[in-house]
């Protein structure tokens, strides 16, 4: 059975959060979880969020649930960051000119599977 969870609109940008994600693509949750906790990136700790949350929704799952103690053996299937909406804001420079400044998003989806 497969289970996913989601994060939308988070305030980092895609490439950041895909430089974690690349690392865990095709491990097991509980190796994948261990991983993220020692990683030096701020995009780790929103990751490890997303997939707890996902292990969670499979533990609780309507259908069958499963005891916490086998959520460590889901499979991580599925895992992605996109862009999402970019918020653009101004940089004043001199003589009245300005740049952009690029405020990037991302979403985060990932989807576990019994192995």
């Amino acid at each position: 059975m497969q289970n996913q969870a989601q994060t939308k609109w988070l305030r980092m940008s895609p490439r950041k959060v895909r430089r974690v994600v690349d690392e865990i693509r095709g491990k097991s949750a509980a190796q994948a979880v261990t991983m993220l906790r020692f990683m030096p990136y701020s995009a780790a700790r929103e990751v490890e969020k997303v997939l707890k949350s996902a292990m969670y929704n499979r533990v609780h799952a309507a259908q069958s649930p499963i005891s916490e103690d086998e959520a460590g053996d889901l499979k991580i299937v599925e895992i992605f960051a996109n862009q999402g909406p970019t918020l653009k804001r101004i940089q004043p420079r001199a003589r009245g000119r300005w740049f952009p400044i690029l405020k990037r998003s991302s979403h985060i989806s990932i989807v576990l599977s019994d192995v």
